[in-house]
């Protein structure tokens, strides 16, 4: 979805929301259907002099032509707001992001698969622990082993959090790098790692495709829905 394909999804989402069974999408409760206004172009070019990098093309177009933020994939998607001069993202865990980093290419490699293996071959089991504290003491100390390598800083330079899906589970934008305009799911609050999101085909899925996805989802399960009721 890139250039003209945006100018009618801001008049598609204020249909659907004015739908009964719009409100049993997941996530309503957290956008509630509502849509910022869109950002001009003064301000996406500040915004992009700020972070030090131009937006991914299809990401920019959206912000121009449909909003700044709001209803969207799960909780929504997370508006970018310009705050006492300066611009950043809002939402759940957007703090995540480095926005002094985002010009940095986001990494093409994760932690080294046998070193990942190596510390899930340790995490301690409370079956092997006669007294629990015991075992408290020795997850902490585990735990602080892996978040140190699944979420060192540098392994996120270059992209920013837009989206959440509950129980710290994200979504992350890349903003510079190869895998520029990609969405990346982040799973590591579960012990998985960061991986794109990719179609049948197997091709990375950009923000255009991602936010399109959503959609026609939620399109075709609320007009099923309203017609069956």
């Amino acid at each position: 979805m890139v250039g003209q394909d945006w100018a009618g999804v801001r008049k598609r989402i204020v249909e659907l929301s004015t739908l009964p069974a719009s409100q049993k999408v997941f996530g309503t409760l957290g956008h509630r259907w509502t849509l910022e206004d869109p950002l001009g172009e003064d301000d996406l070019v500040e915004l992009e002099g700020q972070i030090g990098v131009r937006l991914p093309s299809e990401y920019r177009e959206f912000l121009a032509m449909v909003a700044a933020g709001g209803a969207g994939p799960s909780y929504g998607v997370f508006p970018v707001r310009r705050v006492q001069g300066r611009w950043r993202w809002e939402g759940d865990g957007a703090d995540l992001a480095d926005l002094s980093r985002l010009a940095e290419p986001f990494p093409d490699n994760g932690p080294d698969p046998e070193l990942l293996e190596g510390l899930l071959a340790e995490r301690p089991e409370e079956e092997d622990f006669e007294e629990i504290e015991d075992f408290d003491t020795a997850i902490e100390a585990w735990d602080e082993r892996w978040e140190a390598v699944m979420f060192a800083p540098e392994r996120t330079f270059g992209a920013v959090v837009i989206c959440h899906h509950g129980c710290a589970q994200r979504d992350w934008l890349v903003l510079s790098g190869s895998h520029r305009g990609t969405v990346w799911s982040d799973p590591r609050a579960d012990d998985a790692d960061l991986e794109p999101f990719v179609d049948a085909q197997d091709r990375p899925v950009t923000f255009g495709r991602w936010f399109a996805d959503w959609l026609d989802k939620a399109e075709h399960d609320v007009r099923q829905s309203s017609a069956g009721s």
